[in-house]
C-alpha cells in the first residue's frame, strides 16, 4: 500500500503518521458499492414490472418518483402497492402479491451484487485487533442500512452505526408488520445501532459532534473517510478531524445516475441544497485513498486510546 500523491496535500512518506484512536466511516460507496447494487436491482424490478403489467416504463418511473417523494426515500418497501397503474390492474388485490415475480427479481439482484470493496474486511479486523473503535455514519434509512451490514458480514466489525430514521409508512402500518421472520432475523447482533435526528444531514458538522460526544477521543485523534468531497470531506474539515477522500468509491455511471434522478425522492428543496453545496469553494482533501480502504493503514498510526 502507498499513500496517494497529486494535487491534494497528502502527507509525505517521511512525515510521522498522525496517531488516531477512532475511525468514523461513511458506508455507501465507501465500504461497499451502493450505487451498483441499487441500479442493478432497481433495473431488474423495472424490467419485470414492465413485462408483467404492460405499463410503459416511463409511466412507472413517474409514479415511482411521486411515491418516493411522499415517503422520503428511494428504498420504499411498499412501493408497488402505491403505484396507481399497478393498483388499477390488480383488481383489489395487493400489487406486491400480483407482481411478486418482479420483487423476487429485485431481491435476487440485490443479494447477488452487495459486497464489500477489497481490503475493507481485513482493515476492520486489523483495527479491532488494535483496540481502535470503528463508527459508521450513513444518511441511508435504518432498515436497509442494517440489511447491508448483515449481508456483508460487518455486524460486530463496526462498533456503532449511526443512521437516519426509517421512512414513513402508511397509517396503521409499522416496519414489524412487513417482517416475515422473527425480529432476531433482522436486528444487528453485535453492532450497536443509534439514530440521528431526522433532517440532520451532511455536511452539518453537528453529525460528527454527536458521534464524538459518545467517545473519549478528540478531533485530533479521529479520522473520517467518505466518498463525497462536498459532504464527507467538507464536514470533516469543518469539524477539525482528519479527512480522507474515498476516491475509489466515486461512481462514473452517468447512465445509471439518470435513472436514479428520474425515480429519486429528491424534492426541489433537496435539489436546491445540492446546488448550494456545489457552489461552495472547491474542497481539497487532505488525504486521498485512490486504490482502496486499506490505504488508511499507510496514512495513520492507529492505536488504542
Amino acid at each position: 500500500m502507498s499513500v496517494s500523491s497529486g494535487r491534494e496535500a497528502n502527507v509525505l512518506s517521511e512525515t510521522p503518521k498522525p496517531r488516531v484512536s477512532l475511525l468514523v466511516t461513511d458506508l455507501d460507496n465507501t465500504l461497499w458499492d451502493w450505487f451498483h447494487t441499487w441500479h442493478t436491482s432497481f433495473s431488474a424490478l423495472l424490467s419485470r414490472l414492465t413485462a408483467l403489467s404492460g405499463v410503459p416504463q416511463e409511466q412507472l418511473e413517474t409514479e415511482m418518483r411521486a411515491v418516493h417523494r411522499l415517503r422520503g426515500t428511494t428504498a420504499y418497501s411498499l412501493l408497488l402497492d402505491e403505484l396507481p397503474s399497478l393498483r388499477e390492474r390488480s383488481r383489489g388485490r395487493s400489487p406486491m402479491q400480483v407482481y411478486d415475480e418482479a420483487l423476487h427479481a429485485l431481491n435476487s439482484a440485490r443479494k447477488h451484487t452487495i459486497g464489500l470493496y477489497p481490503g475493507v474486511r481485513e482493515t476492520l479486523h486489523f483495527l479491532r485487533d488494535r483496540g481502535v473503535p470503528v463508527v459508521a455514519y450513513t444518511e441511508s434509512i435504518s432498515f436497509w442500512s442494517e440489511w447491508r451490514m448483515r449481508n456483508t458480514g460487518l455486524d460486530g466489525l463496526i462498533d456503532v452505526m449511526y443512521s437516519s430514521p426509517d421512512h414513513d409508512f402508511p397509517r396503521g402500518t409499522s416496519p414489524e408488520d412487513l417482517r416475515m421472520y422473527p425480529n432476531s432475523e433482522y436486528d444487528l447482533k453485535k453492532t450497536e445501532h443509534r439514530q440521528v435526528p431526522r433532517g440532520l444531514l451532511k455536511p452539518n458538522k453537528e453529525v460528527l459532534r454527536r458521534i464524538l460526544d459518545d467517545f473519549p477521543v478528540g478531533p485530533h485523534a479521529t479520522v473520517y473517510i467518505g466518498d463525497s468531497l462536498m459532504k464527507d470531506v467538507a464536514m470533516a474539515q469543518d469539524f477539525g478531524v482528519h479527512d480522507v477522500h474515498a476516491a475509489y468509491g466515486v461512481s462514473h455511471d452517468h447512465e445509471g445516475y439518470e435513472l436514479l434522478r428520474r425515480v429519486s425522492h429528491w424534492t426541489q428543496e433537496d435539489i436546491e441544497r445540492e446546488k448550494t453545496l456545489a457552489e461552495r469553494p472547491e474542497v481539497v482533501p487532505t488525504r486521498v485513498a485512490r486504490q482502496g480502504f486499506a490505504e488508511l493503514l499507510d496514512m495513520f498510526d492507529f492505536r488504542e486510546v
